[in-house]
């Protein structure tokens, strides 16, 4: 893990423009704190924010003022061409689970490493162990179709998780799923998370904040803001 494996944002701000031409202020002089090897849940309604902070740490947005900071990345400081490098570093995992649909449970994981050009044998050493981790090692074979929404969900964790990141983004992770497969996801992410990475997930599913505590990020009129999980 990079020493200085944390997640800033200092005085963020994001303006998006409406299908109708209408500016719209979604982030307003945002900042936040997390520190290597903690978690927090970030949560919102639709539209508030959630994903878009997400987005500006892995470096697919970039903030109008202030910074977002990810490990050794800087918003203003990156090269473009490092941006590959950063989410190499890093693990994302989506609510749509984005899998190749072509591709077996084992080459979804297995091609994450591949683009990093990893060997053939650390490609299969890594990719075996990524699927160990989340239960899906009998199912290497299996075409995404031929997976539960949570098996898909299992081996999107297991892609992300390849590269050994110290981090795990999880915008909405449970979000397609029904609220039993949705438990045993969550517990896999904080499993992970218990291991030492850091994780910031990003949520509408109160009932697993109040079951699982930990601390919670709150975006209210474009400002986040630490909030009690049992007021929720």
């Amino acid at each position: 893990m990079p020493p200085s494996a944390v997640i800033d944002l200092n005085h963020v701000t994001l303006t998006y423009t409406l299908p109708n031409g209408t500016p719209k202020r979604v982030l307003n002089d945002v900042s936040l704190h997390l520190d290597r090897a903690s978690m927090a849940y970030l949560i919102g309604p639709t539209g508030s924010g959630k994903s878009t902070i997400l987005r500006m740490l892995y470096m697919d947005v970039f903030p109008e003022t202030g910074t977002a900071k990810i490990g050794d990345y800087r918003s203003d400081m990156i090269d473009p061409g490092d941006v590959p490098m950063l989410r190499r570093e890093i693990g994302v995992v989506f609510q749509d689970f984005q899998l190749l649909p072509d591709r077996s449970a084992y080459d979804n994981v297995a091609f994450a490493l591949q683009v990093t050009g990893a060997s053939r044998r650390d490609v299969k050493e890594r990719t075996m162990k990524a699927l160990g981790e989340v239960g899906l090692s009998h199912k290497r074979n299996h075409f995404p179709h031929e997976l539960s929404g949570g098996e898909q969900q299992r081996v999107a964790i297991a892609r992300a998780i390849a590269n050994d990141p110290w981090v795990l983004l999880a915008d909405e992770p449970t979000g397609n799923l029904d609220p039993v497969v949705a438990n045993e996801i969550h517990k896999l992410l904080l499993g992970l998370h218990r291991q030492g990475m850091t994780l910031l997930m990003a949520t509408h599913d109160y009932r697993l904040v109040k079951q699982f505590p930990a601390r919670t990020l709150a975006i209210m009129n474009g400002q986040v803001v630490d909030v009690d999980p049992e007021t929720l």
